[in-house]
């Protein structure tokens, strides 16, 4: 089918549960095997670690960027206001650009729902909101992350909420290298 005649999809994976970014980085697996340009764009994630999907995503030619500043109790209230002061026009660009088949908005959910901190100035959910309505028509955009706001909800056409029922945290297992990072 060609842009022209294509409905992007606005999807949304929240929740508790494990598997958010997961989903989206297997979507992002089948939109590139069908010939889709993807774009991914990490909100907390910070550049100065690396992590395995951006190493293997590299290879397949996929950009994943990360705009976050680690953890938000790892910097500075304002260490992390800047990331997403200067992250959030960067990812508003790429949506709108029309460039993508997909640009997925990884953990942009946990990045508006922080409260420790004002972030409504650097990154306003009315605008976020106007990006998901006036993207171009075939982007297909995905927003993770856990606590998504009823508003962007709403807007979306799907939303998976991933629930936990056992996870090996609770057991003491640390985060595991090739499962969670």
């Amino acid at each position: 089918m060609g842009k022209e005649k294509q409905r992007g999809l606005t999807l949304i994976f929240t929740g508790d549960g494990k598997g958010k970014t997961t989903s989206a980085l297997g979507l992002t697996l089948r939109a590139t095997g069908r010939g889709m340009k993807v774009k991914i764009f990490q909100f907390i994630k910070s550049p100065e670690r690396s992590y395995g999907e951006q190493i293997a995503l590299e290879k397949l030619g996929i950009e994943m960027v990360q705009l976050g500043a680690g953890f938000t109790w790892t910097k500075t209230p304002e260490d992390h206001r800047e990331a997403l002061r200067s992250g959030w026009p960067k990812a508003k660009e790429a949506v709108l650009s029309g460039e993508f088949d997909v640009v997925v908005l990884d953990e942009l959910n946990n990045a508006l729902a922080i409260d420790r901190f004002p972030i409504e100035d650097v990154l306003p959910l009315a605008e976020v909101m106007d990006v998901i309505k006036n993207k171009p028509a075939h982007v297909h955009l995905v927003i993770t992350g856990r606590d998504a706001k009823d508003e962007i909800k709403d807007l979306a056409d799907l939303v998976s909420i991933i629930e936990p029922e056992k996870h090996y945290y609770n057991d003491g297992v640390p985060a595991v290298k090739g499962i969670e990072f």
